[in-house]
């Protein structure tokens, strides 16, 4: 698996035809996933421009400041056969890239463009209404190609060898701060490049969602959630939750567990293709509901990841969108019971042409340690 599979010379021209199909005139991609997933090119976020131009008709062109033009010239982007317009200290570089597109109507904005930038582009092209690039780039995104899927296959095996760590970390008088630096310190030692995010909830901690780390001290007896991800050198994500016990957990808590691995189980068995998203999410509430704990799961049963660890398609209920082959999701129920814990497991899934397919594969039964 290469850069060139990953980011295909053909992305591109996918890219253009789908601009002119949504009616748009162009887009214009700033640093980010947006950028990186059209191109290759994972810029650096400054506050001089880098910006590739998509004109749904005519030639693309990168905007880059002339001290990155190398580093532009050395990433994918420069197998497209762009035009790297480089710009120096004394431009002005939404200027430039306005004179170079000319009059346009209605353009796509980088969805995680500064709003620095977009304003600037609202001062040069005033009378060109600005909408969100995903809008275009979402069918695209959603959609993983052979080799994509091939990333996150690898970046869910990254993230398995560090689950199979955690009991090495894991026990009672450390606190979650420190538990959480040796998994960032071992997310790294796995392959990936950067550490998105660490969660060791402990105890009550386990109750929140998103909790991150803190110096709370980890008890005897007490679950521990632990839920990690970062990304690949090729950009592809990762993310898993596991939830652990510190020695023999509350019955209270090995009754719920249970019913929590039974729902994420026919979640991930529900995924086949023309299956509503909804219906994914739908497969472990109601089961969950059915229990007694439907108050205590209060968040989407998953989200899509790629470039980004959450990107559409989104598993939630409202989301009557079917499920095709290549879509990539998180399947991660959770039960929280306010003040005294809390569980989650959380598997990558892709649907195929007949199922769906975990790309983790630890064990999903509750590690006592």
């Amino acid at each position: 698996m290469t850069s060139s599979d990953l980011y295909p010379v053909s992305r591109l021209a996918s890219v253009q035809e789908a601009t002119a199909k949504s009616g748009l005139d162009a887009l214009l991609l700033t640093p980010g996933p947006d950028l990186r997933y059209v191109s290759g090119y994972d810029a650096k976020p400054l506050e001089r421009l880098t910006c590739l131009v998509v004109p749904a008709a005519g030639e693309p062109f990168l905007m880059v400041p002339r001290l990155e033009l190398a580093a532009a010239q050395a990433s994918p982007a420069s197998r497209l056969g762009l035009d790297f317009v480089a710009w120096d200290e004394t431009d002005d570089p939404y200027g430039i890239a306005a004179a170079r597109l000319g009059r346009v109507a209605k353009v796509g904005l980088a969805d995680r463009m500064w709003a620095m930038s977009s304003l600037r582009f609202r001062e040069v092209l005033p009378e060109t209404e600005q909408v969100l690039a995903g809008s275009v780039l979402r069918e695209l995104r959603m959609r993983k190609s052979p080799a994509e899927v091939a990333a996150l296959r690898e970046a869910g095996q990254a993230i398995d060898s560090v689950h199979r760590r955690v009991p090495e970390f894991l026990r009672a008088g450390r606190t979650e701060r420190e538990v959480g630096r040796d998994i960032a310190e071992a997310i790294l030692a796995a392959g990936h490049e950067t550490v998105d995010f660490v969660i060791v909830a402990s105890g009550p901690n386990a109750a929140s969602p998103h909790h991150d780390v803190s110096d709370r001290v980890i008890q005897a007896g007490e679950p521990v959630v632990v839920d990690i991800g970062g990304q690949l050198h090729n950009g592809y994500c990762s993310d898993s939750t596991r939830t652990y016990s510190v020695g023999a957990p509350p019955a209270e808590f090995a009754e719920y567990y249970e019913v929590l691995r039974r729902a994420q189980d026919a979640a991930c068995a529900a995924v086949r293709p023309g299956v509503p998203c909804e219906s994914i999410d739908a497969a472990a509430r109601d089961l969950i509901a059915a229990a007694g704990y439907g108050d205590y799961f209060i968040h989407r049963t998953g989200h899509g990841i790629g470039v980004e660890t959450h990107e559409e398609p989104y598993i939630v209920s409202g989301n009557a969108e079917p499920m095709e082959p290549g879509f990539a999701f998180s399947v991660e129920p959770g039960i929280y019971l306010p003040e005294r814990h809390g569980a989650r497991i959380e598997d990558i899934v892709v649907c195929t042409e007949t199922g769906g397919e975990r790309l983790n594969v630890t064990s999903r039964e509750l590690v006592i340690v």
